[in-house]
């Protein structure tokens, strides 16, 4: 363990993180509509019987489900939909925050199950159970003192706007998100003062697959040849939605009197650094932050850079700008960032000039950083680099809201749970947030990792990669007890919080 730490500033936000459709469950109670997390299956056994339907079985054999979590037209009988089912947080919310209240959290990152409030995301009145269930959540929430952090658009839109309008590439989805927005905050917007718009909204620059185009934008049924110019089209929409969101904000803090209220945007931050020194793969380096990082360019400087512009108009994208969308950009900056951090990337040249960035092209490992047991380069230093660039760059106060270590915990005889690579994961990474803030002077509000208690993976749906501080006995198929342990770096994160930072 490092010597060296130091002291967060008074009121730093110590927590943890998490998504509605990750551990809720309860897909279909009181009046829950499908959102489009209930048609993804699970990653490794997206059967529950082992017989796919006919218009499936290609697919799963193919190893699709496995690689990309398959995305069904309905929910199909028979099917393995772990979201369905969570952690049953939407019944055990008041026991797991009080094991949060004993680590000492005084925030939790959650998400607003939009398909609660508006089950097909179109209704002309909101649904009042789903209301009144998180007045109860957030309640409980504050009456333990755990400030409620909250995303309006965790990959849970509702499935009715995917198939009934396509998705984010519809301009119509403005209006529906904005009315849920404006719904939620002034129901809420008394009690709850951290906001955030849509989650990760970046990730699907990275790669094209048919769960990550979901989860973020919607979009489905579409040509693979036009992939790249719908996400940038519905981008856009979910961006001009967003800064709509930034506005609803600042006219309900006034009219529900809390001042603190603020909105955010939220990225998936993952350095991307240059293969060598050759100064072409520098240039790639730089133009592949650009192409990942875009988005927070316009939510925090309110323009589009005009490198992207120049892109548009070199590949014939038609991405419907208009000039009352760039005023709404413009008038409508963000308050903070709020950003993931997991890994960083090593990206090297090719011989495109327009520097078309991929995930899967180009990249390389990095010969001095470790992976996690699913190939996450483990980088705290990128930590401190990408709170560095950001504040150059954005030049806004900032809230980490994930970082985590996926694993496999083992539970033993006495229901303790070994987890010291977790300990060592977040302590690392922990020290180069402290020496953003004190030695580089970055302002950071908190720091709230994934994810608190064990949920369902997004990425593969499954239970057994572990994220959580608390351990929850279920297995990818749901079965288990359901019973909460603590884990041992529940003990550690403790005495981190307790201290304000300095018991590393």
């Amino acid at each position: 363990m490092t010597k060296e730490s130091y002291r967060m500033p008074d009121g730093f936000l110590w927590g943890a993180a998490n998504a509605a459709h990750q551990f809720e469950g309860a897909w279909d109670v009181d009046g829950k509509g499908i959102s489009i997390a209930d048609v993804m299956l699970a990653g490794t056994k997206p059967w529950l019987n082992g017989q796919a339907p006919a218009k499936y079985a290609n697919a799963t054999a193919a190893g699709l489900a496995t690689k990309h979590r398959l995305v069904t037209d309905q929910v199909e009988e028979g099917g393995n939909y772990p979201n369905h089912r969570g952690i049953d947080f939407y019944h055990t919310y008041p026991e797991d925050f009080a094991l949060m209240k004993e680590m000492g959290m005084n925030a939790f990152r959650t998400s607003i199950a939009w398909t609660r409030i508006f089950p097909n995301g179109d209704e002309a009145e909101p649904n009042e159970a789903g209301l009144a269930y998180y007045d109860r959540f957030f309640d409980k929430m504050l009456a333990l003192g755990i400030e409620p952090v909250v995303t309006l658009n965790h990959f849970e839109m509702p499935y009715h706007l995917v198939t009934e309008y396509g998705g984010w590439r519809n301009r119509k989805l403005i209006d529906f998100f904005t009315k849920y927005t404006r719904v939620v905050l002034e129901r809420y917007g008394d009690r709850v003062s951290y906001w955030m718009t849509h989650n990760e909204i970046n990730n699907q620059a990275q790669y094209f697959s048919d769960h990550l185009m979901l989860q973020n934008s919607g979009l489905k049924d579409y040509d693979e040849s036009d992939a790249e110019e719908l996400m940038y089209l519905a981008s856009h929409h979910e961006l001009v939605a967003s800064a709509l969101a930034v506005k609803i904000a600042h006219e309900v803090k006034e009219k529900v009197g809390n001042p603190k209220l603020q909105m955010a945007n939220m990225i998936a931050m993952n350095p991307i650094y240059p293969h060598t020194s050759n100064p072409a793969d520098q240039m790639a380096a730089y133009r592949a932050m650009e192409q990942t990082y875009w988005w927070g360019d316009v939510a925090a400087r309110g323009e589009y850079p005009k490198w992207l512009l120049n892109y548009f108009e070199h590949h014939n994208f038609k991405i419907d700008i208009t000039e009352e969308d760039k005023q709404i950009l413009a008038e409508n900056t963000v308050d903070y960032v709020a950003f993931s951090y997991y890994m960083s990337n090593v990206i090297g040249a090719d011989d495109n000039p327009w520097i078309d960035f991929r995930l899967d092209k180009n990249h390389f490992d990095n010969e001095f950083l470790e992976k996690s047991d699913w190939g996450w380069q483990i980088d705290p230093v990128g930590l401190r680099w990408a709170l560095n660039w950001m504040y150059d760059r954005w030049d806004k106060e900032m809230m980490i809201v994930e970082n985590g270590f996926g694993a496999y915990d083992q539970l033993e005889s006495d229901n303790s749970i070994h987890d010291d690579y977790r300990i060592k994961y977040h302590q690392d990474h922990v020290l180069n947030m402290e020496r953003a803030v004190v030695i580089d002077g970055i302002p950071v509000m908190g720091y709230l990792p994934w994810s608190g208690i064990d949920m369902i993976s997004a990425s593969t749906g499954e239970m057994l990669k572990r994220y959580g501080f608390i351990f929850v006995d279920l297995d990818d198929a749901g079965q288990g007890s359901g019973k909460r342990y603590k884990k041992d770096s529940y003990y550690w994160y403790q005495k981190l919080v307790h201290s304000n930072g300095t018991e590393l």
